[in-house]
């Protein structure tokens, strides 16, 4: 038995969400306060029926003013049965074998059932909503009544003033929970039940809090978490505790006094030197099973559990931590406290861990079948290896020898901000939490990229591969830029800062893609719904030739210039009908077909793009001169969601040298950056930057000639360029115009405006806040 999905309605950010898991584990990621730690709790609260845990503000922003308009309803004008206050819901759809049918007997839907699924509902809901409006009226009321005599200018409004302000008091006595047996065949593919349906209230014995209790054991380990912290048995630091420090601290000054009452240190350390026997007896499965996570690694103390049965200590009856250096009878042992951030942190998951499972199979006949852990956020203080380490093994923490092809089973829900984590389980665990605007609300839709894994297998797998190679922060960000390769993403930062600095308060990611494999993106980030820049080069080439099947096109000049590409076939290309092997249809889209083509100047006739971005993406044309006047609409996207994919390339633009104006545009990046900036690139000083040519250009046509010749040689070494523009005042330069376009275009559609500009770094592909 497996959690197979639940739907949250009305619960904080999601109106409407449904959240699928993996049978095994599930990797829970998306942009901050995108809600991933909400739909954990959520579980949490609604299966362990914590009415406590809930208030007001856990409803969905927009309950709050039906709210309101229900507390102003008059009572009198119909019937009270027709009045109906907002409800939080939760919908649980298990996953069930036949041999796990007798657990779930309750929570069949008939005796005609069929199927693996069977659902409950668990609605937090107003136990009479007329009832709750007529409590507020007269609360309301009462206030009126004792506030009367106050002067009637005063600005003051007594509790409540509204219903919403009512509930927030009185929330957890005019509301319940209710549980409802829900019957698959009543629902869509997606789960969202069929019109007209009224799913049957689960009233009997044993009742619903009892069924999820039997079925469902949930354990969360918390983000915030402290190695050593006293207060984590009872929930955090309360009277008995500060009773527990202070006797301790009474006994420790009344032990001045006793240091030659030897007898009872004798005592002390006998009782030690046995308890560190038991406890290393204790702990050493638990020791052992934690070196498979890597620990401890080379040069690393060994973990050793000791007593601390000092004077000091004797009234808390803590035991404490202790790193062993060296080995034998001289070996060291410090004190946990010396020991870094990232161990520590490791240590404890792994001990909550297995202290979880435990508890889960020490329940006796009494056990649920399912346990759901919720680890958040595990990376804090690991560094990138570790973090991997723990992802890829923690799964084997979860065995219980005993509990092999047992109906018992462990579902593991992790939310990460981690790229290393992300990539290392691939793209089928992964729930992304995709931010949403519906009207005026923020809203929370979640994607399962299992479905995406069934997509396009030769994309899914290059993908894959180079989201784990790049650990690049895709899933974190609120908008992508997608650039053509290493020189972009070096300038692109200084570029933010010159033209858009408000960029630099959003969360964004900067990929290295290339114009031929930006593409391949397409799918991954229509389905995200991610708002995305693709910056990319016009790549013009010369008349192309047809490469034939099987066979090789004829170099018209040095075979290595050539550049290869894949076009459209056109309804008139007889390969069209051509049968294509399997084989070769796994590893290519047969719709295209490959040509090859000579870099050349953009202004030279006939000549097409060989980048693949603009050919199959957008504006998805193939002449310069179809580019060249594409407008702004066929360089833009909509995806459903509301976000928007924007291209910009090389664009003409008055270019002025010598004296002569002409428009002009580059191939490349580096090309259009010496037009852009003509004496700037042309200055002796700024040799070595590399753009200056060989033979003085009269005009600017000349200059665009002689630099297109100077970026195409072999020698010409784009990296160095990139570093040596770094190096300029970035003052003295101007960003090429389709780039600032782009970022200007990028800026208005995240629309996040910053009055100063902010002294976070840019760094790594990230633009980055600090915090303040």
């Amino acid at each position: 038995m497996h959690l197979h999905a639940y739907r949250l309605r009305n619960y904080r950010r999601f109106k409407n969400a449904k959240v699928e898991l993996g049978k095994e584990i599930s990797i829970f990621v998306g942009s901050n306060n995108s809600g991933k730690t909400s739909a954990t709790h959520a579980v949490h609260t609604f299966v362990s029926s914590a009415k406590d845990r809930l208030n007001l503000y856990d409803f969905s922003a927009w309950c709050w003013a039906e709210f309101d308009s229900v507390g102003e309803t008059d009572l009198g004008a119909g019937d009270p049965a027709e009045i109906s206050l907002p409800s939080i819901d939760i919908d649980l759809w298990l996953d069930v074998e036949a041999t796990d049918l007798y657990l779930v007997l309750p929570l069949l839907p008939s005796t005609s059932w069929e199927g693996t699924k069977v659902g409950i509902r668990i609605s937090f809901i107003a136990k009479a909503s007329a009832e709750v409006v007529r409590n507020y009226r007269t609360a309301k009321a009462k206030s009126a009544e004792l506030t009367k005599d106050l002067q009637e200018n005063s600005n003051y409004e007594p509790w409540p003033r509204s219903l919403t302000d009512y509930l927030q008091k009185e929330l957890k006595n005019e509301f319940e929970f209710r549980y409802y047996v829900l019957d698959r065949s009543q629902f869509d593919a997606d789960l969202h039940e069929i019109g007209g349906y009224t799913p049957t209230q689960l009233e009997t014995e044993p009742g619903g809090a009892a069924v999820l209790k039997s079925l469902i054991q949930i354990d969360n380990l918390s983000a915030q978490r402290h190695l050593a912290d006293p207060s984590t048995e009872t929930g955090g630091a309360g009277r008995s505790e500060d009773l527990s420090k202070r006797l301790s601290r009474f006994y420790k000054r009344n032990l001045d006094q006793r240091q030659d009452d030897h007898g009872a240190l004798r005592a002390l350390s006998d009782s030690e030197r046995a308890l560190n026997i038991h406890l290393d007896e204790v702990f050493r499965p638990t020791l052992d099973r934690l070196s498979k996570l890597g620990y401890p690694g080379i040069n690393n103390p060994e973990l050793k559990i000791m007593s601390a049965l000092d004077p000091a200590h004797v009234m808390s009856q803590d035991a404490r931590v202790h790193y062993v250096l060296g080995d034998g009878a001289d070996a060291a042992t410090l004190p946990d406290s010396y020991n870094g951030l990232g161990f520590k942190n490791l240590i404890y998951m792994v001990v909550e861990i297995l202290d979880a499972e435990a508890r889960w199979a020490n329940f006796g006949e009494n056990r649920p079948p399912l346990h759901l852990i919720f680890v958040e956020e595990p990376e804090a203080h690991l560094h990138a290896q570790l973090q991997q380490v723990f992802i890829r093994n923690v799964l084997d923490l979860l065995k219980i020898a005993d509990d092999d092809d047992s109906i018992f089973s462990t579902q593991l829900v992790v939310t990460t901000h981690s790229p290393h984590i992300l990539y290392e389980r691939g793209f089928k665990p992964i729930r992304y939490f995709r931010k949403e605007k519906s009207g005026t609300e923020q809203v929370t839709e979640v994607l399962s990229l299992s479905r995406f894994y069934d997509l396009q297998p030769t994309d899914r797998d290059f993908l894959e591969r180079y989201l784990k190679l790049t650990h690049c922060d895709l899933f974190f960000a609120d908008a992508a830029i997608l650039v053509e390769g290493n020189v972009e993403r070096l300038l692109l930062p200084l570029m933010i800062e010159k033209v858009a600095k408000s960029l630099r308060s959003s969360c964004l990611t900067i990929l290295e893609v290339g114009g031929a494999f930006g593409h391949r993106f397409k799918t991954l980030i229509e389905f995200l719904g991610l708002t995305t820049l693709i910056i990319t080069d016009i790549d013009s080439v010369g008349p192309t030739v047809l490469v034939p099947d099987g066979g090789n096109a004829a170099a018209p000049e040095d075979e290595d210039d050539l550049e290869e590409f894949e076009v459209p076939l056109s309804p008139d290309d007889g390969a069209a009908e051509a049968p294509v092997p399997a084989e070769a249809a796994a590893e290519e889209n047969p719709k295209f077909k490959k040509k090859k083509g000579k870099a050349c100047l953009p202004t030279v006739a006939d000549a097409v793009t060989s980048n693949q971005t603009l050919i199959s993406w957008l504006p998805a044309l193939q002449t310069i001169a179809e580019l060249q006047d594409a407008e702004d609409a066929a360089k833009t996207a909509d995806l459903d969601d509301g976000a928007k994919v924007r291209v910009v390339y090389q664009t003409k633009r008055p270019v002025t040298w010598n004296g002569h104006t002409g428009d002009l545009y580059g191939r490349t990046l580096e090309e259009d950056f010496g037009l852009e900036n003509p004496a700037w690139s042309q200055a002796a000083v700024r040799k070595d930057i590399a753009l200056i040519v060989r033979v003085p250009a009269p005009d600017p046509a000349a200059l665009a000639a002689g630099l297109h010749k100077k970026v195409s040689s072999k020698s010409f070494d784009k990296t160095k360029f990139a570093l040596g523009v770094m190096t300029e005042d970035v003052s003295s330069w101007d960003v090429p115009a389709y780039i600032q376009d782009g970022l200007v275009w990028l800026k208005d559609q995240i629309a996040v405006e910053a009055d100063e500009p902010l002294p976070g770094p840019i760094a790594n592909g990230v633009v980055e806040v600090e915090a303040a």
